[in-house]
């Protein structure tokens, strides 16, 4: 891979009252990579909390680390604004969200495709005006019986759950550094091969 700069960014919505909800896993993933390169998020103009890191091998790839400060369905505005700000094209946009459609605690990594009815990703597809991002699906599972989806992503996760996330968190945080450091074919290689 080049040293050209990567731009991650995990979706979820701003505040304590969401900070455990499966919606918020994304940012949960960046929050970890954060921690992983020993840096503190700090407010951008571009409407997010962001970092610059070196992510992969030493001496590592810059990426620029970042969670938006807006609601999930305006996602698009602080990503596109971020992604702007430190020139990073969407081919080389990484961004983390939950995924009804993934048995919980799977990760998964596609470049575009459909948005699936995420309101986060139609937001930054609206704004970068294509899909051709990279999109690190973390897997939440349907919701159970008749639960409106719209409800089940903004519950926290279960006390079941709670005990597999920490796990999740980092093949997620994992998933991101392998399409950093060798390109998503070869990470999706890695991902999504049996355990």
């Amino acid at each position: 891979m080049t040293d050209e700069t990567w731009l991650v960014v995990g979706l979820g919505n701003p505040g304590p009252k969401y900070a455990g909800n499966r919606h918020n896993v994304g940012a949960m993933v960046v929050e970890l990579l954060a921690e992983r390169a020993g840096v503190r998020l700090r407010a951008h103009k571009a409407g997010a909390s962001a970092e610059s890191v070196r992510l992969g091998p030493v001496p590592g790839t810059r990426t620029i680390i970042g969670i938006p400060h807006s609601y999930m369905n305006l996602s698009g505005g602080a990503t596109k604004g971020l992604a702007t700000f430190f020139s990073v094209p969407p081919e080389r946009t990484i961004v983390i969200h939950d995924e009804l459609d993934i048995p919980f605690g799977q990760v998964r990594l596609k470049r575009g495709g459909g948005e699936g009815g995420h309101n986060g990703l139609r937001s930054i597809t609206a704004s970068f005006g294509t899909k051709d991002y990279v999109r690190v699906r973390v897997g939440i599972d349907r919701p159970p019986g008749r639960m409106d989806a719209a409800a089940y992503v903004l519950k926290d996760f279960s006390s079941t759950e709670r005990k597999e996330l920490p796990f999740v968190l980092d093949d997620a945080a994992d998933a991101v550094e392998l399409v950093i450091e060798k390109g998503l074919t070869d990470a999706q290689q890695v991902v999504h091969a049996p355990r």
